[in-house]
């Protein structure tokens, strides 16, 4: 189908007709709308328009809010945020500053380049996407970069002005915008009265690994916890604070929950990162193999040759990290996280025969270096088996 902005709102209804109020009811949800506020006294209950909601458990998903950094002459020159940004979709800008920090601010950067926009895009930190694998994250900024969008990292913005009907960012040079994007962040929704039923929080609400606030008979999930904001991540959050709360104790284990930014070529991580890796184990207990999607036959005929798969594996062939580059990455992301979450090894991996041609066989192309380092370097050889001999002795 065509992708124009009316096929885009069609599909966005479509998704939303699936969590509308009337398909709630039918569910058996009694759907309130409204904003309300905890109260501890006669009893600890949830009022919305002077009706106190009371139950055993509370779970809160309050979401969030885009958080502003104190910039001088931002507040005065005016902005956009990443809940704004698309309400002129007719007359966009087409000179634009992207202060980012979030996945969401990369996708929107690489969009409105495409689009032919001139963008610059500003990160305080020294990668445009913290937390994600430092390797990988540059060469998707080299794409970015290929696409038209400029990109400052460890770059602070010291002030804003409004000249002549133009907007002007200070950020070691003076950058003309016609409109700047604020995606550094998002702060916690929490007008909830939460200090009067003893609910302990600072820039996010502090949980366990329960997700139980300092309440115990109130659970969080999504965006008031901390974290970036992924759908599939604030789902695993909400199934299992509904399920302490009202059935068994479970704890949440991010290690195998992955995590896609739909950039062009997508990126998709999982598990530890190699940095993270080496931070938590001894470097010589870790071996790192990578594949690039140009030896695919899939990546060829397809004309997405630009990417790569990156894994991380202990000296027994356990995977415990992930990371993909490339096209089909968000589909492919869940072999690595279903294989770390189920502690298949990387020999298991090595071993698939995958439908040819495919963009899955950069995983078991990947996975099968597991074989040929062993083979031809000795230094890991003897690695792994003082790693071996260690665990023995555990």
């Amino acid at each position: 189908p065509s992708r124009s902005p009316e096929w885009f709102q069609e599909v966005v209804a479509n998704i939303a007709e699936q969590s509308n109020p009337a398909v709630l009811a039918a569910q058996g949800v009694d759907f309130i709308v409204g904003s309300g506020q905890f109260h501890a006294v006669p009893q600890l209950a949830f009022t919305v328009a002077d009706r106190p909601l009371r139950a055993p458990k509370y779970l809160i998903a309050s979401g969030s809010l885009p958080a502003i950094p104190e910039i001088p002459g931002l507040q005065t020159a005016g902005y956009w945020t990443l809940a704004n940004w698309q309400q002129s979709a007719s007359s966009l800008p087409t000179k634009w500053v992207i202060l980012g920090g979030v996945p969401q601010s990369v996708q929107i950067a690489q969009t409105l380049a495409r689009l032919g926009n001139k963008v610059t895009f500003i990160v305080a930190q020294a990668q445009i996407l913290p937390g994600f694998d430092l390797e990988i994250t540059q060469l998707l900024q080299a794409q970015l970069e290929a696409d038209g969008v400029r990109v400052f990292t460890q770059t602070t913005v010291t002030q804003v002005q409004q000249i002549q009907g133009k907007k002007w960012v200070q950020a070691g040079m003076a950058i003309e915008a016609e409109e700047i994007l604020v995606a550094t962040g998002v702060q916690p929704n929490l007008d909830l009265n939460l200090a009067a039923v003893g609910v302990k929080h600072s820039n996010r609400l502090q949980v366990n690994k329960k997700l139980q606030t300092t309440n115990h008979r109130i659970y969080a999930c999504g965006d008031v916890i901390g974290g970036y904001n992924f759908p599939n991540l604030a789902d695993y959050e909400a199934r299992i604070a509904l399920n302490n709360a009202l059935f068994s104790q479970s704890q949440v284990n991010y290690q195998s929950i992955p995590l896609c930014v739909f950039t062009e070529p997508p990126l998709a991580q999982v598990g530890w990162t190699e940095a993270q890796a080496k931070r938590r184990y001894p470097s010589e207990d870790i071996v790192v193999l990578q594949q690039y999607f140009k030896t695919l036959a899939a990546a060829q005929l397809g004309n997405a040759m630009t990417g790569i798969c990156k894994l991380v594996v202990l000296g027994n062939g356990e995977i415990i990290g992930g990371c993909v580059l490339g096209a089909a990455a968000g589909e492919l992301i869940n072999l690595i996280a279903l294989a770390i979450a189920e502690k298949i090894s990387v020999k298991a991996l090595a071993n698939l025969a995958p439908i040819y041609p495919s963009f899955s066989e950069i995983l078991s192309q990947t996975a099968q270096q597991w074989a040929q380092k062993l083979s031809t370097n000795t230094t890991f050889y003897d690695s792994r088996a003082s790693y071996f001999y260690r665990r023995r002795r555990m």
